[in-house]
């Protein structure tokens, strides 16, 4: 089989009521604009028949193809499976609730083929989601977001994007690492990240499958985006010049404590011991935590020679 212009990946839960018409617009659009392309349905454990009625709409069309995981595993594991299977030069994802539009993807593929951008992150600058819940969080997310990764875009969350080829063959998405795979792409080398407006609908079917917490989860990831970008290559450049340090200021204490006792004997001051002198423990607790720490970058930097492994999803079925 040759090489599709597209690889679109949709991760799903329980979208049953959805997926027909979201196939049915794709081929639309992909056939009005001469795009040969393919689909990756990654379905993440749906307790409806969503599997169903992807198998049904393989049979007709072998452009379909299908991913089943065992149960929910999560969006970052979703895309991690589809994204080890595209082929095509340009790869998009995009939710499967309606509420992204496929009459974008005509453009998303121009702007990464003929414009060259590594990445094409939409931004839905129009929201139609709860205001409280969705809307106020998602902005002082994606603002935190911002100044932490230095990648500026509006939208992080925002589901449909397109990237080139090389792109996410490059990448690992593991954890809730999905919101932030613009940043891993900038960490791997690929700078040319741009966004587009996109527009946005409320969901016509169902619920959604992401609560408040989901923001939560995010900072935190932010967080360790933050570090493991700066130090995730060489831990021994944080936990050990923070260990050395630590352990230099405790043995420095000790020393002076040390120096302190040895003066007052010359001067024929017995009483004061060195244990009942508060900076007695403080020194000794720097000095353990500093060679707590040296160890921990020291293994840390053993750990990253091994051949990580971020698989932690079980396929039932592809089709």
């Amino acid at each position: 089989m040759n090489q599709p212009n597209l690889s679109i990946v949709i991760p799903l839960l329980n979208e049953e009521e959805s997926l027909e018409e979201l196939f049915s617009r794709i081929d639309s659009v992909c056939r009005t604009n001469n795009l040969s392309y393919e689909i990756w349905f990654v379905d993440d454990g749906s307790t409806d028949l969503s599997w169903t009625i992807i198998e049904n709409l393989k049979i007709s069309h072998p452009q379909i193809h299908g991913i089943k995981f065992s149960r929910n595993y999560g969006k970052s594991q979703a895309l991690h499976a589809a994204f080890d299977r595209a082929k095509g030069d340009v790869v998009i994802t995009m939710d499967a609730d309606l509420q992204d539009f496929p009459e974008e993807i005509p453009e998303l593929y121009a702007m990464v083929k003929n414009e060259n951008y590594d990445i094409v992150s939409g931004w839905k600058k129009k929201r139609f989601d709860n205001v409280m819940t969705k809307n106020l969080p998602s902005k002082l997310f994606n603002a935190a977001a911002r100044k932490v990764s230095g990648v500026s875009l509006h939208d992080f969350n925002c589901g449909l994007k397109a990237y080139k080829h090389q792109v996410v063959k490059s990448i690992d998405v593991y954890g809730d690492m999905h919101r932030y795979i613009p940043v891993l792409a900038a960490n791997a080398g690929f700078r040319r990240i741009t966004e587009k407006p996109v527009q946005h609908q409320a969901r016509p079917y169902g619920t959604s499958k992401f609560g408040t917490e989901r923001f939560v989860r995010g900072f935190l990831d932010l967080v360790t985006l933050w570090f493991v970008s700066r130090f995730g290559g060489r831990p021994m450049h944080f936990f050990g010049a923070v260990g050395t340090l630590m352990f230099i200021v405790g043995f420095l204490s000790a020393l002076w404590l040390g120096i302190s006792k040895l003066i007052d004997v010359s001067r024929g001051i017995y009483g004061n011991l060195i244990a009942e002198n508060p900076w007695f423990f403080i020194a000794l607790t720097m000095m353990i935590l500093g060679t707590l720490l040296f160890i921990g970058g020291f293994l840390g930097e053993l750990i990253i020679r091994t051949n990580r492994e971020h698989k932690n999803y079980h396929i039932e079925e592809v089709i």
